[in-house]
């Protein structure tokens, strides 16, 4: 079953693809903006699909399994040059956002909500898992990743109570990590921080942006929906830096944002930002 892709008009309106066109989708998730790119380029056209979690991956392959001019590779956007040669695509897009089985299945970790293992990873192959940062990473290390990828300004006082409650029980449980922040206020950052932190995230969007000025055709698009301001800041900074050395053109002065009614069908849209650009050189 398709989800509610997230701004998915403002999205067709700004790769605007079209019969025949090659795009890639580095974000497949359940499919949405995939099926409906598919259904603009039509079987001439191909569209090249990414997933970092295989188990994403293959309800998506379930739900597009009506289309023939699609390829689909578990893999991280951040290699998406393994699988576009240079000037090969017209379009690209990465939607950032959590899916939903990612937020509704308890055993992942992703809510602090539900009660899991403390695990938020995309791909259950890799080894890092949150419980394996707040059980063993350095004092220091937890306060910067909860300082740089939380932006949460008592990082110290945190880091200190995950050591201190380490000494005596570790950390397994979503629970576990819950009942030791009293701002609970605080608790959607502290997530975020550590989701960062396991996933590499920051590091996979600037290598993914960097790749795609290659592998874009003149004329071709790239659009990305972000969610919270880290990813966006890296976004926002690496198109203007593109526009400075004639390689792109903003295609949003400022990034879209969903309308109140489709916040209304789909809370979690609420805080998606979508910006894009185009391809000059």
């Amino acid at each position: 079953m398709l989800h509610d892709p997230v701004l998915l008009t403002e999205t067709l309106e700004l790769l605007a693809p079209k019969t025949g066109e090659v795009f890639l989708d580095g974000t497949l998730g359940l499919a949405g903006h995939a099926q409906a790119i598919l259904e603009r380029i039509g079987p001439s056209g191909k569209l090249i699909g990414l997933d970092l979690d295989p188990r994403n991956l293959k309800l998506a392959r379930e739900n597009l399994r009506k289309f023939s001019n699609l390829e689909t590779y578990h893999s991280n956007f951040c290699e998406l040059q393994r699988f576009a040669p240079a000037n090969s695509l017209d379009g690209i897009l990465l939607d950032l956002g959590l899916s939903s089985p990612h937020l509704d299945d308890a055993a992942r970790g992703f809510s602090f909500r539900k009660s899991g293992p403390l695990d938020l990873r995309f791909n259950s192959e890799q080894s890092l898992t949150a419980a394996e940062i707040l059980n063993k990473f350095p004092e220091s290390e937890i306060a910067e990743i909860l300082r740089n990828f939380g932006e949460i300004g008592i990082s110290k006082k945190i880091a200190r109570r995950v050591v201190e409650t380490r000494r005596r029980k570790k950390f397994e449980k979503t629970e576990d990590l819950v009942a030791i922040i009293d701002a609970k206020s605080l608790l959607p950052q502290v997530f975020q921080a550590l989701r960062i932190a396991v996933n590499d995230e920051l590091n996979a969007l600037e290598t993914a942006l960097n790749s795609a000025v290659g592998v874009l055709k003149t004329g071709g698009r790239i659009a990305i929906i972000s969610f919270h301001s880290l990813e966006d800041r890296i976004v926002k900074n690496f198109f203007r830096d593109q526009k400075k050395l004639g390689n792109f053109e903003i295609l949003t002065k400022k990034p879209i944002t969903p309308s109140l009614a489709e916040i209304a069908e789909n809370p979690r849209s609420r805080s998606g930002k979508l910006r894009g650009a185009g391809k000059i050189l």
